[in-house]
């Protein structure tokens, strides 16, 4: 596999540091709100890299944290009246209900930062002691940025350009040696949560967290890392920082950056009334079409987030769920005989997309061209596998279809068996055919495709299916 490394800033040939085996930490959510479209990008892209790499054969240890403790979550559980905890669990289960919905799978691990406070610490503590942090008199924290020679190699920042990160306290009273440095532990403000330390009651910094947490599950040098291009930097670039500053070692081999969401080609913000989360969009929109949307275009290109465009992906999700539910149909009923020539011909052609599909995932996961595979499968099956198909043919399509749509999330929804109530009216229908009665029979047919069902009259029988 090849993957474009923003710290190199070029594609490279991705070699696991223990063979067979994979660490990724992926930065999660801040549990004070539903999460946004703007977030689902990197949630979904790098779960597909997740699905890619275990499809060649590798072991993934996948990491993605939640931030539990933080300014906004603090300012929003005032606002409600309940402890920070109570928000942080509202929101973590929230999370996991749209995430579900948009076929993003659990982490291996899903560290909370208050839950790894005693490892933070550490942290800080060997910060200080190797001269890369210092405390001051009111009980902060800082990194110290000069004595980190290699600050900003991910990010390409000069000294001059640094700004402080948007999770740090800007106080004209600050106690800091310098303005570019940046907070690992704040000193509590009255009605803040806080926790015991050698430098008194606080609360660790928003980058220190990520620090710790990926190098308890992962190593302190593990694979890859990634993330939303917005926290290239400072958020990233004060993870290097911290951690090999900390540790003297290289911290991540590869990183991984996904590319910014505009709705209607509009940059997205509260204040233009574009700034959508999945719950307001999941009132609109199937999400797996959504996903599939995400994956339309290369994860580190910009995307248009726009009603045509979730459309259009819909229509090419109604395709895929069409191809699969023909290939059911005729598994079920068609001829259970050895595969002719032509079929023989297709099956060989199913191992072409396979390969097709697997380049192009390969080459810095180019989901893209991955679905363009997927389609002209769609569309060799929907030409050979007719009725009178064997069976066999059938499955083999069916199977190579679903494992490569696995990978990329899709095809996720479950056949349902038809109601009762719509299965006594394809039976009524089935007698009124049998009988003659055309009239009778049209009349039943206007009643299913009513009730959102598409129905197809075959020399096998009815095919009724879930209008999508």
């Amino acid at each position: 596999m090849q993957i474009f490394n923003s710290l190199t800033r070029k594609k490279e040939e991705f070699k696991p540091i223990h063979e067979g085996k994979v660490g990724i930490y992926a930065c999660g959510p801040t549990v004070y709100n539903y999460f946004h479209i703007g977030n689902a990008r990197p949630f979904i892209t790098f779960d597909v890299l997740r699905r890619q790499l275990e499809r060649e054969g590798y072991q993934v240890t996948f990491v993605q944290n939640f931030t539990d403790i933080d300014d906004k979550m603090i300012r929003r559980a005032n606002e409600e009246g309940i402890t920070v905890k109570e928000l942080a669990d509202r929101f973590i289960a929230e999370y996991y209900t749209d995430a579900g919905a948009l076929g993003i799978r659990p982490a291996t691990v899903h560290p909370k930062a208050t839950e790894h406070i005693a490892e933070i610490i550490t942290l800080i503590s060997r910060l200080i002691e190797n001269g890369h942090a210092y405390a001051t008199p009111s009980g902060d924290v800082y990194y110290r940025v000069s004595a980190f020679p290699g600050y900003g190699k991910l990010s390409g920042q000069n000294m001059e350009d640094r700004e402080m990160g948007a999770s740090e306290r800007l106080n004209e009273e600050t106690d800091k040696e310098a303005p570019e440095d940046f907070a690992l532990w704040k000193a509590q403000k009255p009605g803040e949560p806080s926790w015991d330390s050698p430098w008194g009651k606080g609360r660790p910094g928003w980058h220190i967290e990520c620090s710790a947490m990926s190098m308890k599950y992962l190593g302190e040098t593990f694979d890859i890392h990634c993330g939303g291009k917005d926290l290239l930097f400072p958020h990233h670039e004060n993870e290097i920082a911290q951690s090999e500053g900390a540790t003297g070692k290289k911290y991540v081999n590869y990183w991984m950056h996904n590319g910014f969401i505009n709705v209607d080609n509009q940059k997205m913000s509260k204040s233009l009334n574009n700034f959508f989360t999945v719950r307001d969009i999941a009132k609109e929109y199937d999400l797996e079409a959504v996903r599939l949307f995400m994956l339309s275009a290369h994860y580190r290109s910009p995307i248009n987030f726009s009603r045509d465009q979730i459309e259009a992906a819909n229509a090419s999700l109604n395709r895929l769920y069409t191809a699969r539910n023909s290939l059911k149909f005729q598994i079920e009923n068609g001829e259970d005989r050895p595969l002719n020539t032509d079929e023989e011909a297709f099956v060989g052609r199913l191992k072409i997309y396979e390969k097709r599909f697997d380049e192009a995932m390969d080459d810095d996961m180019n989901t893209a061209d991955a679905l363009g595979a997927i389609f002209e499968l769609v569309k060799d099956a929907n030409v050979t596998i007719q009725q009178g198909s064997s069976i066999e043919a059938a499955k083999a399509g069916l199977n190579s279809l679903e494992a490569i749509c696995d990978v990329l999330g899709l095809l996720s929804r479950k056949e349902d068996e038809l109601p009762e109530e719509i299965a006594a009216l394809v039976r009524e229908r089935a007698e009124a055919r049998k009988n003659r009665n055309w009239a009778r029979s049209d009349e039943l047919r206007n009643k299913i495709v009513s009730a959102g069902y598409i129905l197809e009259d075959t020399k096998q029988g009815q095919k009724v299916r879930k209008d999508v």
